[in-house]
This record gives C-alpha cells, sequence and structure tokens, in this order.
C-alpha cells in the first residue's frame, strides 16, 4: 500500500452563524467568525489516495486524472465563492473548517473509488496556524 498526496488551493468567503440563535449568541460562541459581512481565507487542500503501485504505469493514480477529480468536484466549486450561498454540498450546512473537510472528503471518496484508489484523507489549512484532518467515518 502506497500513499500519494496532492495539494491544491482556493479562496472563499464564509461565516459561522446559526440562525436559530440571537446576534450576540452567534458572536458569543463564534466571535469575529459571525461577522454579518462575511470573511475569507486562502485555504490549502491536501487530498491523501492510497493503492496499490501498477506495474505497468508505475503510479497509484495519474496525477493529471487526480488533479482533474479535485479541481472539477471541488476546486472549481468553492474558489472565490462563498461558502454559505454558493457551494452545492455545503448547503444548509455550518462552514466551519471541520465540516468543509468532512464533505470534500463526502464528494470525492466515490470518484477515487472509480478509479481504484482510496481517499485516505482530506486535511484542510484555513490558516497558517489552523488545520484540520479528516480521515472518514
Amino acid at each position: 500500500m502506497i500513499y500519494i498526496t496532492r495539494r491544491e488551493r482556493f479562496s472563499a468567503a464564509h461565516k459561522l452563524y446559526k440562525e436559530e440563535w440571537s446576534t450576540e449568541k452567534n458572536v458569543a460562541i463564534f466571535g469575529n467568525c459571525a461577522n454579518p459581512n462575511w470573511h475569507g481565507h486562502n485555504y490549502e487542500l491536501f487530498v491523501t489516495v492510497k493503492g496499490e503501485v501498477n506495474p505497468e504505469t508505475g503510479f497509484v493514480i495519474d496525477l493529471k486524472i487526480m488533479k482533474a477529480i479535485i479541481n472539477s468536484a471541488v476546486i472549481d466549486k468553492l474558489d472565490h465563492k462563498n461558502i454559505n450561498l454558493d457551494v452545492d454540498f455545503m448547503n444548509g450546512k455550518m462552514a466551519s473548517t471541520e465540516v468543509i473537510a468532512i464533505e470534500i472528503f463526502q464528494v470525492l471518496a466515490p470518484l477515487f473509488n472509480a478509479h481504484n484508489v482510496q481517499l485516505h484523507s482530506v486535511k484542510l489549512h484555513e490558516t497558517e496556524n489552523n488545520s484540520v484532518e479528516y480521515f472518514g467515518n
């Protein structure tokens, strides 16, 4: 078993806010992240897949294919978008880094399975100091 990781980047806006809570409670829980005018990040996404090396190609997966999957299913939907309003797979969900990573995993897993590799993890850097990593269920 071998693991290979691809890094992609995107810039996006979001806010952390629960409609059923008062503005005061949202600010108390989420602080500046509840800004009614949104805020943004320059995210770094690390996608790791695992599998066996194909003896003919020497690849677990062709990196051009890996890049195309990540970009078409995730990056094109997130880059320069409002995560709360514009991203189909985030509709109705809290736009925390944790939830974004989980949802990206859910989107990508079946696409990689179709290429005979298994999605191992999604790591999402929100800032240089904050990141999450999700390994599936």
